[in-house]
């Protein structure tokens, strides 16, 4: 930090502000238990929906929907890094009280993101009528053109709305305040479930059930937006004056690797119902999708549970307390593997039984397939913490080095297996993939972290305070 942003620091910093905020520990545990329950939300909806929304809509035109999801979530790169950079830049701001430095930052990222998801937007539907969405997602059977049309359009619009709107969650948990972002969180998955329920009971069309399902979320994350930044923390409320050019830039050269990181990653964790798609047809896609996404609950879960490490770190890191992020991503470390492993062992022993008694329509049970995405879940989260402590340090190019490699290698074996092997291969080329490229780049970033801020704390009181 400059002398001239450090002087800042402490005229906006108060006398006793830091002894006043709880424990980073407290704060850390408050945001694993609330995780675990905003999960356990996220592991219910799909619980209740799976059953009803399937026969629902049918084999092939669930499996259009949940492509169109898989596609969506390959665009998670639409907010160019920003999302992730923001949280990195805020979390020593908030370390030091700087809510001048944090409101530019946050003014910066707010008007980039609204202008890109409204150009998005319109260009989505300019170019509607000229995209071949049947060949895109190999659309057979019954499934007609214009739903084809219409279910891509919902889905990507509002991802593409909810690219500003889900900045709020990257501010609350750089401001610490995890346990209140989850609980909104939790609130947007019940809200839709309740939603999508009584438009099915209502005997809609699946298209309306599509709509009500990705619309519910995104106004759940407005009001979040509304009431964090007019009632909670008015100081640093987004505004076009606070936007600076040099701000600015900064922000968009960490947000830069963290874009080129976010596209990698989504593109290599996002592809295999599309590989399965063209390589074994949409029917086969709703045979994988079902355990996959029970599964992805479990892992989604664990990855959740070390995202308020994150912000932790950050604060850490900027107080020079490196002996606190490697004792705390030890621990966290074990934690995420007893909570991927266990529930993964339990569901490959009765995944097939479940599924009879889950599922209306028959999707089969097969324990490779269970067993591989247990692994692949159980890898990720055992290096889960020590990317939290990367992302924290913006630390991002050993992270890309091993999902660039990770991304071609696996696409390739994923298609040769899935067309030979079938589905069940998919999900263990993947793990062997992950253990020979990701988890190696993982292990050297981290300690690249640790090396790189190792020395004494910024100022003494605060490391008293964070004890």
């Amino acid at each position: 930090m400059s002398s001239g942003v450090a002087e800042r620091t402490r005229r906006a910093r108060p006398p006793g502000a830091h002894r006043r905020r709880p424990d980073r520990g407290r704060r850390l545990l408050s945001g694993v238990a609330t995780a675990l329950l905003s999960r356990l939300a996220g592991l219910v909806v799909p619980i209740v929906l799976v059953p009803v929304t399937l026969p629902y809509f049918g084999n092939d035109l669930y499996g259009l929907w949940m492509a169109v999801a898989a596609l969506a979530g390959m665009a998670a790169f639409a907010d160019l890094g920003l999302g992730s950079g923001l949280m990195t830049k805020l979390a020593p701001c908030y370390a030091h009280g700087d809510t001048v430095l944090a409101r530019r930052y946050i003014s910066s990222a707010y008007l980039t993101l609204s202008v890109l998801a409204l150009a998005l937007t319109g260009v989505l539907w300019a170019c509607s009528g000229a995209v071949p969405w049947s060949a895109l997602f190999n659309v057979t059977g019954q499934v007609t053109p214009e739903q084809t049309r219409m279910i891509s359009l919902i889905c990507l619009t509002a991802f593409a709305l909810n690219v500003p709107l889900s900045l709020i969650a990257r501010v609350q948990y750089a401001y610490q305040q995890v346990g209140r972002s989850n609980v909104w969180q939790t609130t947007g998955s019940l809200a839709a479930l309740g939603a999508v329920l009584g438009v099915v009971g209502a005997g809609w069309s699946p298209i309306l059930v599509v709509a009500v399902s990705v619309a519910t979320p995104l106004l759940v994350n407005l009001l979040n937006t509304l009431w964090f930044f007019g009632r909670q923390e008015p100081r640093i409320r987004p505004a076009p004056s606070a936007v600076r050019v040099d701000t600015a830039v900064e922000l968009t050269r960490l947000s830069g690797l963290f874009f080129v990181l976010t596209v990698v990653i989504s593109f290599a964790t996002n592809a295999d119902t599309l590989i399965i798609a063209h390589a074994l047809g949409l029917s086969a896609v709703a045979g994988y999708v079902v355990p996959a996404k029970l599964l992805s609950q479990l892992g989604q879960l664990v990855v959740l549970v070390n995202v308020p490490l994150w912000p932790a770190n950050g604060e850490a890191l900027a107080q020079g307390q490196v002996d606190w992020v490697r004792r705390t991503t030890r621990r966290m470390t074990v934690l995420s593997v007893l909570a991927a492993g266990l529930p993964a062992v339990a569901l490959v022993a009765v995944g097939d039984r479940l599924f009879a008694a889950w599922l209306p329509v028959p999707m089969g049970g097969d324990r490779w397939l269970l067993a591989g995405l247990g692994v692949w879940w159980l890898l990720q989260s055992a290096l889960s913490p020590r990317f939290m402590v990367q992302n924290a340090g913006g630390v991002l190019v050993p992270q890309l080095c091993g999902w660039a490699a990770f991304l071609v290698l696996s696409v390739l074996g994923k298609w040769f297996a899935a067309d030979r092997l079938g589905v069940a291969a998919v999900p263990w080329v993947g793990a062997v993939g992950y253990a020979l490229t990701v988890a190696p780049a993982a292990l050297y970033g981290y300690r690249r972290t640790l090396r790189r801020h190792r020395g004494p704390a910024v100022e003494e009181g605060l490391v008293d305070s964070a004890r």
